[in-house]
This record gives C-alpha cells, structure tokens and sequence, in this order.
C-alpha cells in the first residue's frame, strides 16, 4: 500500500504515514488507543512536543503532537475542548504520557475524541521522545523518498518513450502497467484521445465524460496543460482503493509528459494545417494547376475533390472575431467532416473556415453539428454559406465565390448564426452577383432619395412605413395593422411618401424599383 500523499500549505506534495501505522512501529509497541479509533486513518507528516499550555498557537495540520501532560496539569477544566481545538486545526493525533502530572483524561475527554474521531494515544512510560520522534520521522522520510524514487523513474521511463517517437497512446500504456489500472487522456471536451490498461477497467473509463461518471474513488484525474493552456487531463480507473494517493505523483508525472506530446504534436499539426489551407486557397482562386495535379495532391491529403461537391463557408460572426475562437471553428468543422464525410475537405484562412463536401452530404445538418460543438467551448457564433453543387476543380472558384456571399447575405438578412445556400437567396443572389457596389448605392440614393439615410430619424420611419405598405401589396389596413397606426395617419404618411418618392400607389415600375432598392439596402456591408 502507496503512503497516503496530503497537500502542504506551501503547496507542495508531502507524503505521511497513517495513526494505525504508527501505532504499529516497535518503540510504540506498548501505546494504547484510548478513544477516536475511526481516525486511525489520519495523516500524520509531522511530530511535536507540547511543551507550553497556549500550544495551539504552534501546531500545524497532519501532526502527532506528544505531550506529558505537563502544561496541563494545573488546567484539567481545558482538557475538554483540548481536543476540539486540536481537531479544528487538522492535527492528525494526539499521544499522552499519563501517571507523572495527569493520572488519566477526563471523560468529557474522551468522549469529544471519540465523537470526532480524533484519536488519543496513551504512551509507555518507558518510551523517550526522541525514540518516537527518531523512528516515525525516519519512517516519513523514507516512504516519502521511495515515493518520489518511484515517481522519477515513471518519469524517465516516459520520457524515454515520448524520445522514441511514442505518442499518448504509448504514453497511456506505460502508466497502466506502472499503476496496473486503465488509464486514458481525454481532450478538452472529454472525448478519449487515447486508453491503455485491463480490460475490465475500460467501461469504467468510456463513463468518465459522461454527466454523472464513475462512483467516487474509481478513478482520479490530473489536468493537462501546456503553455499556459488547457488541453484535457489525464485518468487512472480502476476498483476502489486500487488507486493511492501515491499514485497521484505518476499521474503529474504523466500529465507533464501527455502536455508535451500534445504541444508536438500541436506543432506538427500547425505545419500540415497550413499546407492544407494553402493548397485549397490556390485550388479556390484557381492557382493550383490543371485538374490532374489537383486531384493528385488532394489524395495525399486525403481529399477527393473530383466528385460533385458543395462547398461550404462559415465566417466568424464579427463579436467573435478572435483568434481563439477562429482556432476552435476549424476544430469543430474538422470534426464535424470526419462525421460525415471521411474524404471531405476542411481549411481554415484568416478569418473564415471553408469545407468541401460531397453534394449528398446534407450541409445543413453539417453545419448544425459543427455549431453545437463550437457552442461547447465559446460563446462566438459563425454563418454558414452553401454553393451550388459543383463538378472538378475548376468550378470550385465558382462556387467558392457562391458559398462566401450566401454566408454574407444569410447574416445580413437573418442575423448572427445563419445558414443560407446560394440558390435560396431569391433576388438578393442576383444583387450579390453586381461587383459595382458603388452602383448600387447610387440607385438606392437615386430611387429612395431622403429614405436612403438613417441621418434623420423622421426619414428612417417613413422607410419603415414604406417597406411594410410594399410587403402587404398596398393593403392599407393591414399595414396600419402591423405599424399600430390610425388609418387616417397611414394615408396621411402615404400623401407624405408620394411627394418624396413620386405617384408608388399607381405606378408598378416605381413600386418595383423601391422594392430593390430596400433589399439592397438590407444587404448594407456586403
């Protein structure tokens, strides 16, 4: 059995002996546990000497505090609460020479202890101090020293695994048949990176991520982190009582190690994320070469870019314009494609994430799964755009440009998280496809005139009032309806309108131009 390991108040790890084990060490051959025998199992780390009746201004927490019961001889009504003051600072025991200045505890005494679980100790008169002090104290120091022997050797035999080019998976075994339970790494969202261990012990480990896990003391876990980040932790499962607190320092150990297996690994994957965005930022602008040498460096990326495709757009939305968050987007898209589509492509540019897919792959549920992982991790929110389907690689540029403005055009018209194809824009696809914006805001300022701009807020409302009258056809009661206007201060804004804008009530050609001109104007940005 591994010593039981307690934190220090410095913070640091100090590892200690049990009540019952000290009991057990031959100069105490003769003690005798007078009360609190459930607390046998407390942690002693270090000893002391009651040699002054304020001692409690001196004690620390996980002691074994010896005394002859001389700085309380004259005060035998304090005995009482002794014990739960000692108690109350987290000594581990209290040990009492009886005969010489105290002939035995009051029972109060001993009744507190035993309710508390805070054990007394009668020593033997035979016993000096300095024995028990000399023989428990070596006893900590040795078991402390084999512990920390024991978890530098896990550490140089892992190490010398991650040197050999092992990976977590190497890692994982290795702790498992140092500790003889399953262990596991999971990542940030709980999902099992790699495990290693008897069988028996990895349903237990498939519990773990879940809500409620396994029962308490069938597993422990150590936080993995690496410059500064949370990348996941490490696990160790097994049966109750199989895992010692002394196998805590492995796991540390362990932890350290996974961290930079995960930073290598983090490096390598940054190399290979750039190839990968490069190569298909040049096949979406058309600079990647014929088709041949398209699709021939798509396979070595695993891509199959000559079958029919949809390509997919997602944009951060501009409150999570970050670069954590634009990091986590291509995460769960990368996911999300491995869920559906094994051969699809995925590459995150500089502010965008953008995924060729196969056009049976249902874009819309893709994108839905991508978004639920990126909700996990970041309150950000991205828009989704789909293109049209689109066959070889020289009609992904295309496409590309069709997926990138059904992303912009989705956000403008249906807010923050939106997913739009391209075929489903109606006549905001035919507006989008007019690379003359100048153009076209010199229509909305020609048609709309004063309406054009939210510099007057008079102005802003009677633009309200107009688009409303132009959706419900020029029915005049419902658009009083919708606005909460009396009838009369509708007719009344439509007499206004008309002298601004011209006769919109008879003339169909007028009604149609405004109508464009308020679409274009709700695709403001684009």
């Amino acid at each position: 059995m591994e010593p039981p390991v307690r934190p220090a108040s410095t913070g640091t790890i100090i590892h200690g002996v049990a009540v019952g084990e000290v009991l057990g060490v031959s100069t105490l051959a003769g003690a005798r546990l007078i009360a609190g025998e459930r607390g046998l199992d407390r942690v002693v780390q270090r000893l002391n000497v009651m040699e002054v009746p304020d001692v409690l201004a001196w004690v620390k927490p996980h002691e074994l505090l010896l005394t002859t019961g001389y700085p309380l001889r004259n005060t035998p009504q304090s005995l009482g609460r002794l014990v739960a003051d000692l108690d109350e600072r987290g000594l581990a025991a209290l040990a009492v020479k009886l005969g010489r200045y105290l002939d035995e505890l009051p029972e109060e005494m001993v009744e507190q202890a035993d309710r508390l679980g805070f054990p007394l100790i009668q020593l033997p008169d035979n016993v000096g101090f300095d024995d028990i002090l000399n023989q428990v104290l070596t006893d900590i120091l040795n078991r402390q020293a084999a512990v920390l022997a024991r978890a530098e050797e896990a550490h140089r035999a892992l190490v010398q695994v991650v040197l050999a080019g092992g990976g977590l998976r190497e890692v994982t075994a290795e702790v498992a048949g140092l500790l003889g339970v399953g262990v596991a790494v999971l990542d940030g969202t709980g999902h099992v990176l790699a495990a290693a261990g008897p069988v028996e012990h990895m349903a237990t480990l498939r519990e773990v991520p879940g809500a409620a896990g396994p029962p308490e003391g069938h597993h422990t876990s150590v936080p993995v982190v690496a410059g500064g980040h949370h990348h996941g932790r490490i696990v160790a499962c097994g049966p109750v009582g199989s895992i010692g607190d002394g196998d805590v320092g492995i796991l540390e150990r362990a932890a350290t190690v996974a961290a930079l297996v995960v930073t290598r690994q983090e490096a390598v994957n940054a190399v290979e994320s750039k190839y990968r965005a490069d190569f298909l930022r040049d096949v979406l602008t058309g600079r990647a070469g014929g088709s041949e040498r398209v699709a021939s460096r798509a396979r070595a990326f695993g891509w199959d870019l000559q079958r029919p495709v949809t390509v997919l757009v997602a944009e951060l939305d501009p409150e999570g314009d970050e670069r954590a968050a634009q990091d986590r987007l291509v995460t769960c898209w990368t996911g999300a494609m491995r869920r559906h589509d094994v051969r699809g492509a995925v590459a995150g540019f500089s502010h965008e994430v953008v995924t060729v897919v196969d056009a049976s792959v249902d874009a819309g549920r893709l994108a839905k799964d991508a978004a639920a992982a990126f909700a996990e991790s970041l309150p950000a929110t991205f828009s989704t755009g789909a293109s049209r389907v689109a066959v070889g690689a020289e009609a992904l540029p295309e496409a590309y440009g069709q997926a990138l403005k059904a992303a912009r055009v989705g956000r403008q018209l249906h807010g923050n998280g939106a997913v739009a194809h391209f075929d489903q824009l109606g006549v905001y696809r035919l507006l989008s496809l007019v690379n003359d914006t100048a153009e076209l805001h010199a229509f909305v300022r020609e048609t709309l005139g004063p309406l054009a701009s939210d510099d007057d807020a008079e102005n802003a409302d009677l633009r309200r009032t107009l688009q409303v009258l132009l959706e419900t056809n020029l029915n005049v009661a419902e658009t009083a309806r919708r606005l909460h206007f009396h009838y009369n201060t509708l007719r009344y804004r439509i007499g206004k309108l008309e002298r601004m804008l011209g006769g919109f009530t008879e003339d169909a050609h007028l009604r149609l131009n405004l109508t464009l001109a308020l679409h274009v104007l709700r695709m403001r940005g684009i």
